[in-house]
């Protein structure tokens, strides 16, 4: 009877054994997660992906997701009205006035101009003389002079002296015959002439007032050479001037010196002259020679480029 009770008690030991020796699991609750305040502003860095090392056993790994913040209105920049440049006002300049234009008896004009303009049309007053005359038997012999009483504006005395001074070294012999002529003066050769050549003396001499020779700025060359051509030593003014030497040699390079043919060929129309080839006039090397170049009289200039000097 004792068997079977020692057979159960050995069975209930066996089972006793077994449960003491599992293993016993405690459950463990996780960690209460981490709630970051994150500002609405703050730049928030892409979602980690944890490595395995930082994942507890038993626990679910924590993904942090962006949050998005909420918009936040762009604070306005106050811009500043943009200023306009200032604006450059040039000051306003007169309108040049036109010099008045009186008669041509009435006319006088500037010391330093060289290029007035003098025809049969436009003439100057009775009353106007240079202030600078001087004689040029101070600075000429004879044999240039004739012994003639000449004056001249000081201003062309030089250059003058340096044409004759050129033309003698090429072998020529330049004589000056005329050179200032007032205007009194001009009235008694100009009377002169119409006495013994009624029908022609404005070929031969300007009317008082209408002379270049009033300027003082003018001569009159003369050569030796000339009776060969006109057959009468008495003559010192003819257009076969234009044959001598002298001529010759003063047509080709007067303008090196400042001077001008006044009247050359085919210009009466304009100049209301005939062709005096002897006639030179003082106007500056610069415009001399721009005329020489061109072909151009000085006449042709000044009515393109002058206004009306005077009412004829």
């Amino acid at each position: 009877m004792k068997q079977p009770y020692s057979v159960l008690f050995s069975l209930m030991v066996m089972m006793f054994v077994v449960v003491s020796c599992q293993p016993v699991v405690t459950a463990v609750a996780p960690p209460p997660a981490t709630i970051l305040s994150v500002p609405a502003t703050a730049t928030l860095s892409p979602s980690i992906t944890p490595s395995p090392g930082d994942i507890a056993v038993g626990s679910q790994p924590t993904i942090a997701h962006p949050i998005t913040p909420s918009p936040v209105p762009p604070t306005a920049v106050p811009t500043s009205t943009p200023t306009p440049p200032p604006v450059d006002t040039a000051t306003p300049t007169a309108t040049p006035t036109p010099t008045p234009v009186g008669p041509c008896a009435n006319r006088l004009i500037a010391e330093d101009d060289l290029w007035a303009i003098v025809t049969q049309n436009y003439g100057l007053s009775r009353d106007y003389a240079p202030t600078d005359l001087v004689s040029l038997n101070d600075h000429l012999g004879n044999d240039v002079t004739l012994g003639y009483p000449i004056e001249v504006r000081a201003i062309m005395v030089e250059p003058l002296i340096e044409l004759i001074t050129a033309m003698q070294a090429a072998g020529l012999q330049p004589q000056v015959l005329s050179g200032y002529r007032s205007y009194s003066a001009q009235s008694i050769a100009y009377n002169k002439w119409a006495s013994e050549f009624p029908g022609h003396v404005n070929i031969i001499s300007a009317p008082p007032g209408y002379s270049e020779h009033q300027l003082g700025t003018t001569i009159d060359f003369g050569s030796p050479e000339l009776p060969l051509y006109t057959g009468d030593p008495n003559l010192q003014f003819h257009t076969y001037f234009y044959k001598t030497n002298e001529g010759i040699w003063l047509l080709a390079n007067a303008h090196q010196h400042g001077f001008t043919l006044s009247w050359p060929l085919e210009t009466f129309e304009l100049t209301g002259f005939y062709y005096e080839p002897w006639h030179y006039r003082y106007v500056g090397v610069q415009m001399a020679t721009m005329l020489h170049e061109q072909g151009l009289s000085l006449t042709q200039f000044q009515l393109v480029n002058q206004q009306e000097p005077c009412i004829p």
